[in-house]
């Protein structure tokens, strides 16, 4: 388990199901917490999982009902009025294969399962085409500023 406190009392602790994986989590961190002061949010401890295809899809069917694996879970445990608690589960095995037949890094295409997370915390929603699309142009955007490239249009640099 790691954490960080920033300056605006963001705390973001990583625990990763992976021996020996190419992952910085320092990076992953201040990508966290600069997602949350973006969006307004002074207070909050972020906790991510990193996981394979076996535990999040059972997640996913046991919170969702969703009988599959996915990228990634994002859950607002936040009381109304206090510090905001996240918990995102993101899938590493995903990201490995997604990564591989993008033509970039798994650290790159899990970035963008932690942005895409993040932003349904803080109201982004992408049920809707023109929903979708305007989270996708938000996480592209935010990658490219913190160093990724555009990862979910790879063709949008």
């Amino acid at each position: 388990m790691h954490s960080v406190n920033q300056e605006e009392k963001i705390t973001v602790q990583i625990a990763c199901k992976f021996d020996g994986i190419e992952l910085s989590m320092s990076r992953l961190k201040k990508l966290v917490s600069r997602l949350c002061s973006r969006f307004g949010v002074s207070k909050a401890t972020v906790s991510i999982a990193v996981v394979g295809d076996g535990e999040i899809s059972k997640l996913n069917k046991k919170f969702l009902k969703h009988d599959y694996t996915t990228d990634c879970l994002s859950f607002d445990l936040s009381e109304k009025g206090s510090t905001k608690l996240f918990e995102l589960v993101v899938n590493w095995e995903m990201a490995c294969r997604q990564a591989t037949e993008r033509g970039h890094s798994a650290e790159a295409e899990l970035a963008l399962y932690v942005t895409h997370a993040v932003l349904h915390n803080v109201g982004f929603d992408d049920s809707t085409k023109a929903e979708a699309e305007k989270i996708h142009q938000m996480e592209d955007e935010i990658l490219r500023q913190e160093g990724f490239g555009s990862i979910y249009n790879t063709n949008g640099d």
